[in-house]
């Protein structure tokens, strides 16, 4: 039985949010499938994946996994949902960068981590550099079905108009039909999608599905 919505209070992501944040960044990524792009790219345990991730969250480079580019709804002064915001244009150096970072401190090989991880490239599809992103989308599962993510892009899109973007784009895996609906509920609708047979035989899903919509 869906839960009645409720009016969430949401705020932008502080520092302290670093381990919610991974842990959003974590399912968002997996979606339906066991595995996202972190769990190949760093071949390790989800612990060991979940603090690689919590320092990207407050690395120098504010990329789309840092906490000052999320948006986080609190049910009962908890965090229970969030998503990051940000122009299209500042993803691919700031994430780079911010991976760079955080693995030489760890005493990791970023090139190593950017090898395994590449197997997405072939099929990954992102909006414009003119657009507003919208990225890792999440709620903890006992917070699902209260309106959560609704809310959140709502005010994802106000901030992006108000920041002068006239469309947003939101990019996921092809058969994440709980996401493909929650975005069309929202207004997106498709825009362009990317398949890759190898991407599938690692993944089970046959690459990254784009939709859009004006802001």
């Amino acid at each position: 039985m869906a839960v009645a919505a409720v009016a969430p209070v949401i705020r932008q992501g502080r520092a302290d949010d670093a381990d919610f944040i991974a842990r959003i960044i974590l399912l968002a990524q997996r979606g339906p499938r066991p595995f996202g792009w972190f769990d190949f790219a760093l071949a390790q345990a989800e612990p060991q994946v979940l603090d690689f991730i919590g320092k990207l969250a407050v690395a120098k480079p504010r990329s789309w996994y840092h906490v000052s580019q999320f948006l986080i709804a609190e049910v009962d002064g908890k965090p229970a949902a969030a998503l990051c915001a940000m122009p299209s244009r500042e993803t691919r150096d700031t994430m780079r960068s911010a991976i760079e970072e955080v693995a030489l401190a760890a005493g990791v090989s970023g090139a190593d981590i950017f090898a395994r991880g590449a197997y997405a490239r072939p099929c990954w599809v992102q909006g414009g550099a003119q657009d507003w992103l919208i990225e890792h989308v999440a709620s903890q599962p006992s917070a699902r079905g209260r309106g959560l993510v609704q809310a959140l892009i709502a005010r994802a899109l106000s901030a992006g108009r108000a920041a002068g973007f006239a469309r947003a784009s939101i990019t996921f895996v092809i058969g994440n039909d709980a996401a493909e609906r929650c975005y069309a509920k929202a207004g997106f609708a498709f825009a362009e999608e990317k398949r890759d047979p190898e991407f599938e035989r690692l993944t089970g899903s046959p690459g990254f599905r784009c939709f859009a919509r004006a802001i």
